[in-house]
């Protein structure tokens, strides 16, 4: 799938002071919300606001994201989380199911790189490059999932093939 955009045009580019790694991750999740909404994935506001501290507390301590499926496609909404561990230059971001427990879920997908990747020397995020990076990642995850439904498909036509045989069987057992 092509990306829906290659990162910002803006005057004003985000930059970080690259000895504060909480200033640096909070502007990769700023950009990573965009990328995704940018996408079609529409936030889960209530999730976010009415139950975010109990949610990241409790179940998602580096979600940074809850979406809603895409309008018309047969899928879960995502969830989006990210580390960027005390002492290290290594950011990972994770695209995951919001509902694991669905059929329609797939196994989630990671990304880890050094933020030295993103950034000049300056401390400026070269957006551009993150947001390829990030699209590649969602691509990876809708890939699988379209894979893991293909296998849901070809499944459910088995055992529609075996209930059918079954039902001749079992007629044919009744008519003799």
């Amino acid at each position: 799938m092509a990306a829906i955009n290659s990162g910002s045009t803006k005057s004003n580019p985000k930059k970080a002071n690259l000895l504060d790694p909480h200033f640096i991750k909070h502007i990769l999740d700023e950009s990573v919300t965009e990328i995704v909404t940018a996408r079609r994935y529409n936030e889960d506001y209530v999730a976010l606001h009415a139950l975010w501290y109990l949610i990241t507390y409790k179940k998602e301590k580096n979600a940074i994201l809850i979406t809603y499926p895409i309008e018309g496609s047969f899928s879960t909404g995502l969830v989006i989380s990210s580390k960027l561990p005390r002492f290290s230059d290594m950011y990972t971001l994770t695209v995951a199911s919001a509902d694991p427990k669905s059929i329609a879920a797939n196994k989630p997908v990671h990304l880890t790189k050094s933020v030295t990747k993103w950034f000049t020397r300056d401390g400026v995020l070269v957006e551009s490059l993150f947001w390829q990076d990030v699209n590649k990642l969602i691509d990876e995850y809708r890939v699988n999932m379209a894979k893991n439904g293909m296998l849901i498909q070809r499944e459910r036509l088995v055992d529609e093939v075996e209930i059918h045989f079954i039902y001749i069987v079992l007629r044919g057992a009744v008519l003799e």
